[in-house]
């Protein structure tokens, strides 16, 4: 059974992560740490749902009491002190989407890679049972993918990094450059249209969408036909689950390595920084530490205050 440590249960992904491991059996919560805005009830009654062995006191303490650490918290700009005590440890970590939001964490994680450290992530929506059937199908018969389209909504960043990481699922690496398409409006709702130009020749272009929930959904135009799904939403933690027990029991998986996860975040950055300069396509390459960026913090602050509670004690 692999042992699984939670770091802040912001979001509702460690109750549905949980919820799949406890039906699976390969994976379970053992320990939780928790220095975010959910509060002590919460958190014990997050202890009682899956029955965790202790609270740990710390990052080092949960850390040294699990196999994988997994990263809940929604202030990305933190992600990276709370993947720290694993890293240091040998120990793999998961990190939830969006892995980090600013070039500087970028460069950093791809370091740790470099060092042999162990990330895992970031979105669910990369691993979806869907793209992985579409996958399958051997090139020969569904044809070389020319272009993607892809819809995602709930609002810019922490949402909207979903349809970039699920694109970049389907056509691998290899984005170059990003263009801001513009906007569609209806009173404080709003959804925005990006191309993203890739060195084979593909393109992708993804919608974000802010003030309401959207499905992911997916139109794929190969050289032989064209493709449309639609992600069904209740399958995606258990195919994300699925693929990181996988990989921690040796078996074959289909985790992305650092190289892609962060190509996707390069992706959003390019594309914001593409909406500030009025539609100018912006190379990832040429991206800078000073450039537009995703505050975490402001994020975290704003869940936080709307979020009602998840966890507490019925």
């Amino acid at each position: 059974m692999i042992r699984v440590g939670a770091v802040n249960i912001d979001t509702s992904h460690p109750m549905g992560f949980g919820e799949v491991m406890e039906k699976d059996q390969r994976a379970r919560y053992v320990g939780v740490y928790n220095d975010s805005f959910r509060d002590d009830g919460e958190v014990e009654g997050f202890i009682r749902r899956f029955g965790l062995e202790k609270r740990c006191t710390s990052l080092e303490e949960l850390a040294d009491l699990c196999d994988i650490g997994f990263l809940h918290g929604c202030d990305w700009d933190d992600h990276l002190r709370c993947a720290a005590p694993f890293l240091e440890r040998g120990k793999p970590v998961f990190i939830d989407k969006p892995l980090v939001g600013n070039l500087k964490d970028l460069k950093k994680v791809e370091a740790l890679a470099a060092q042999g450290k162990v990330i895992l992530g970031a979105s669910s929506a990369r691993y979806a049972y869907e793209v992985q059937q579409f996958l399958a199908i051997p090139e020969e018969e569904r044809g070389k993918t020319v272009q993607v389209f892809g819809t995602a909504g709930v609002d810019e960043f922490n949402y909207g990094v979903h349809i970039a990481e699920c694109i970049g699922g389907i056509l691998g690496p290899g984005a170059e450059t990003v263009r801001y398409m513009g906007r569609g409006q209806a009173g404080e709702k709003y959804a925005e249209s990006y191309f993203v130009s890739y060195a084979g020749g593909q393109s992708a272009i993804f919608n974000t969408f802010t003030g309401t929930w959207q499905p992911f959904v997916l139109t794929i135009m190969t050289t032989k036909t064209t493709y449309h799904f639609k992600i069904d939403s209740n399958r995606l933690y258990a195919a994300l689950v699925e693929q990181i027990c996988n990989f921690m029991e040796g078996k074959p998986h289909i985790l992305a390595p650092v190289a892609e996860l962060t190509e996707s975040i390069r992706v959003m950055l390019a594309a914001t920084a593409s909406r500030a300069q009025g539609g100018k396509a912006v190379a990832l390459r040429d991206l800078t530490e000073d450039g537009p960026c995703y505050d975490g913090r402001a994020f975290w602050e704003g869940y936080g205050a709307a979020s009602g509670p998840m966890y507490a004690i019925g």
